[in-house]
């Protein structure tokens, strides 16, 4: 009986060791895809920086004397 109990008990154990590494591995994935995340918002906002017309039209030509 008491083999039994030792085997449940590192049945039980080893059960919790997986479900908290599967934890995580699942927060480590979360967390890189914030980075992604944040990454592509970056660069979205330096492309829609680059690619936004310039306003200023009267400096576009010198004046005519």
């Amino acid at each position: 009986m008491f083999d039994y109990e030792l085997h449940q008990f590192r049945t039980a154990e080893l059960a919790a060791q997986a479900a908290h590494h599967g934890l995580v591995r699942e927060a480590l994935k979360a967390a890189k895809t914030r980075r992604a995340l944040g990454r592509e918002a970056a660069e979205a906002r330096l492309t829609a920086e680059r690619t936004r017309p310039t306003t200023h039209r009267a400096d576009r030509y010198s004046r005519a004397a």
